[in-house]
């Protein structure tokens, strides 16, 4: 052999071997597949979990990156590998793939292509896949790992502002580098692709924005009468870079500036005094005209006040119309001031600061008048009235003995007095309002006679009547329950109030259902409760019913509905069943290998969930295949050269849904060696499928139960008819004279028609006073 040959021998050797690793398929296999493995014990990955990285949003086939490499070497040449993701990819985002390079079988991860989803971090950052690798043909040779992805942040969002508008009012006297306002945006983005900062979008002198707190401050001065808003609009910029080209401007807040103009003028008075006659119904002492030199709201009058000159507290003050008050007492002042008094007024703008006039003093001065020695029938006429009543309502009759022929009463202006009337010649005290939406329950009135200048106090009490209907916190009322709560579980409170007092406003619920349920309410709480174990799989997934809340008002209750919806929810409470049980038969020895020997099946009555099936024992050798998604058992390995214990193998097989575990069932297979014999196989019936279709019909039977009853409606709170007036009723009456004090003027008779309907019966008449 030459030099040149013995150099070249060994580059020779070196190219084959180079050509037979790229000639080599990327599978994990080799050409050699025959014979069982030898050196199963090798058979792992090289680390129990990996670490892998990949960015959201990458595009379909790419692959996640791992600082260590990820697979299996290979102790058998003859091995051909098959990675799988079996868990850990719902939404099945990667593709396990394998790749051979030398001695060593590859794990590779990377995301699926075609229509697939993309990888989004800021709907999940990580995930933990499970990977099975196995050897094709070599059932027993099987191992896992587990792969953790993690999601990179990609710059893909832009920053929001929330809110988008924001409103702010200032002096025009607010000093310079004055914080204004604040805007806030947020960027789901993580790390560097979350910052951000702001700025205006057009250029503006008197106000700045920091760029990363998004605060405004004033950096020029204000002057309202050249322009009193400003709307401005502020930017937010990522600072990141920029995906897909985008110019990193998400959204644009507005900021509107309210300018409010200085108030420079204090508010002037102008006083004209009066000295009010004791027999002036209505007490005025002074008019007060009040100005302001500014405009706007800061030229309005807020108020004007008695500042001192009234220890007693018997004037006040009347707005009577805008800049202009009135100084008028609440009853006549001669007993509290006989020489009359001074009072000090002082008025208040309504300006940014409120600015205060000069103190103005003015002399109230008293007239003197004769007394009577008449006086009031009662002390004090004390009288009840129902809060149903409607104006015009007679309620009590003062009188003055001895009682002069030009007695004349009056009723004190108060607050109080606002809600009666007086006939001024006899006294009578009528309603002029409703009561039904007041909630005072006493009203104290004063009532004089003009002539002597006498009063009576007269006070009276509102009594309290059922006119109102309870009302519930909410329109409706829906909720979901677990079906596997315990009996007596609170699943519910309704709640509802009445605005009457007492008896009126005391309630209680009840359900109204035609249906029978599997609830209660406490009557007085308004809890509902179960009242027996609920079952999502026989019964109806909703029940609708009616709750129904009264009062206990009289001469009749007031009652109000509501609906109320309760959800089943449905819990994985019931293990698989088999259909069979207590499988066993006989195979020939020469069975055919891939051949169906018998078929598993077990349901799940919990919304028929999927059944996978598994042999937990009696198979050690490998000889039997069983689907774990459809239940076939087949034959996986000739049973040419098994010889099992009495000819006899026993298989223990169970179900799962994912959760539970069947009870296990056991297949008992005997094996025919030397005659030639068929497939036999008997199991026992348990009628599972035929239990779960009656509780399907009994759910289907209650689903279709009617759902909510007709509801309920409160005739009393319903005024549905209007009186009517004979077709007979005079337009004008003609009277005597002479008609004598208590005669009868003229009966009113309305339409009897619509009274009977209304169940009234009333027969008025009018008579001579």
């Amino acid at each position: 052999m030459s030099q040149w040959e013995g150099i070249r021998a060994p580059h020779l050797r070196l190219a084959l071997l180079l050509l037979l690793v790229f000639l080599k398929s990327p599978l994990c296999n080799s050409q050699n597949t025959h014979g069982a493995p030898q050196d199963e014990s090798h058979f792992s990955f090289t680390q129990p979990v990996y670490h892998a990285t990949i960015y959201e949003n990458s595009a379909a086939r790419t692959y996640a990156n791992s600082k260590i490499k990820m697979g299996i070497h290979l102790a058998q040449h003859s091995w051909e590998i098959r990675y799988r993701i079996t868990s850990g990819d719902d939404d099945g985002f990667f593709k396990a793939e394998e790749y051979v390079l030398g001695d060593f079988c590859f794990l590779r991860i990377r995301t699926k292509g075609g229509n697939a989803a993309i990888l989004n971090r800021e709907i999940q950052d990580n995930y933990v896949l499970t990977v099975k690798a196995s050897v094709k043909g070599e059932a027993l040779l099987e191992t896992w790992t587990k792969v953790s992805i993690q999601v990179l942040d990609m710059n893909d969002l832009r920053p929001l502002f929330s809110p988008t508008t924001y409103s702010v009012t200032i002096a025009e006297s607010t000093p310079l580098r004055t914080s204004i306002a604040q805007v806030t945006a947020t960027d789901a983005d993580i790390g560097s692709n979350g910052e951000f900062y702001y700025f205006f979008k057009e250029k503006t002198e008197l106000f700045a924005v920091h760029p990363t707190s998004g605060v405004v401050t004033l950096s020029g001065r204000l002057n309202v009468d050249e322009q009193n808003r400003y709307d401005l609009e502020i930017l937010a910029v990522d600072r990141g870079m920029k995906l897909y080209g985008n110019n990193g401007i998400s959204s644009t807040a507005k900021l509107f500036v309210h300018v409010e103009r200085l108030n420079e003028h204090a508010p002037l008075m102008n006083v004209l005094t009066h000295s009010p006659s004791w027999l002036d119904k209505n007490l005025v002492y002074a008019v007060v005209t009040v100005e302001d030199q500014d405009e706007g709201l800061n030229g309005e009058i807020d108020s004007l006040v008695i500042v001192g000159g009234d220890p007693s507290e018997q004037f006040f003050v009347d707005r009577t119309k805008e800049g202009e008050f009135a100084i008028k007492a609440f009853e006549s002042i001669s007993q509290t001031y006989p020489y009359g008094c001074n009072l000090s007024l002082q008025a208040k703008d309504r300006g940014t600061p409120q600015k205060l006039s000069a103190v103005e003093v003015i002399q109230i001065k008293v007239e003197k008048h004769q007394n009577s020695d008449a006086k009031f029938m009662q002390e004090l006429y004390d009288v009840s009235l129902n809060e149903i009543s409607p104006p015009g309502t007679l309620v009590v009759a003062v009188k003055i003995t001895p009682e002069p022929d030009d007695a004349e009463y009056i009723l004190t202006t108060s607050a109080d007095s606002s809600f009666f009337q007086m006939n001024t010649l006899t006294g009578v005290i009528s309603t002029a309002r409703w009561f039904t939406q007041v909630f005072q329950d006493v009203f104290n009135l004063e009532v004089v006679e003009m002539d002597s200048n006498l009063k009576v106090k007269v006070r009276v009490t509102i009594e309290d009547a059922n006119d109102h209907t309870p009302t519930f916190a909410q329109s409706s009322y829906e909720v979901f329950v677990n079906e596997s709560v315990p009996v007596a579980t609170s699943v519910l409170t309704i709640s509802a109030v009445d605005k009457d007092k007492g008896e009126n406003g005391y309630i209680t619920y009840s359900i109204s259902s035609l249906q029978p349920l599997p609830f209660k309410i406490n009557q007085f709480s308004g809890v509902i409760s179960t009242t027996e174990e609920l079952d999502f799989e026989s019964s109806s997934e909703s029940f609708m019913f009616i709750v129904r809340a009264s009062d206990w008002g009289s001469p009749y209750r007031r009652e109000s509905e509501v609906n109320v919806t309760i959800h089943l929810e449905n819990v994985n409470d019931n293990q698989p069943l088999f259909e069979k049980v207590a499988c066993q038969g006989i195979i020939p020895e020469d069975f055919p290998v891939n051949e169906v020997i018998t078929t598993m099946s077990a349901i799940d009555i919990d919304e028929l969930e999927l059944v996978k099936y598994k042999i937990i024992s009696g198979n050690e050798q490998g000889y039997f295949d069983l689907n774990p998604d459809s239940g076939v058992l087949a034959l996986q390995h000739s049973l040419s050269r098994a010889h099992p214990k009495s000819g006899l193998f026993s298989l223990k097989i169970t179900a799962t849904d994912g959760e539970s575990f069947s009870d296990p069932m056991f297949v008992n297979i005997s094996v025919v060696y030397g005659k030639s014999s068929s497939k036999r196989f008997t199991c026992k019936e348990t009628n599972v499928a035929q239990k779960l279709a009656e509780k399907l019909l009994k759910k289907s039977k209650a689903s279709n139960k009617p759902k909510i009853e007709e509801g309920f409606i409160d005739l009393f709170s319903v005024n549905r008819q209007t009186p009517q007036f004979d077709k007979t009723f005079p337009t004008d009456i003609t009277v005597q004279e002479d008609l004598k004090v208590g005669s009868s003027v003229f009966n009113v008779n309305p339409d009897q028609d619509t009274m009977t309907k209304s169940g009234l019966s009333i027969h008025p008449s009018i008579r001579y006073r």
